[in-house]
């Protein structure tokens, strides 16, 4: 499946699943939660991190994380 982490920049998927566990509490509160659609805005030197556009928020997250959060691509 899919992640954040091989998204390709201007590349739109879904939220699907990841392990509440792995995934820090101030993104779940910055509204990184299944259902939710998320944008690969922009991609730092050397990959990492990855900026991103989840329903309307920007947010920046490392690439270690973003492999743990599985996603469905929009075509």
């Amino acid at each position: 499946m899919p992640t954040i982490a091989s998204l390709q920049k201007g590349e739109r998927g879904i939220i699907k699943e990841f392990s509440i566990d792995l995934v820090p509490l101030k993104l779940l509160e910055m509204g990184c939660l299944p259902g939710n659609e998320v944008t690969l805005v922009q991609l730092a030197p050397f990959s990492d991190p990855l900026y991103l556009n989840i329903n309307g928020s920007h947010l920046a997250i490392r690439k270690e994380i973003a492999s743990c959060i599985e996603i469905e691509l929009i075509p």
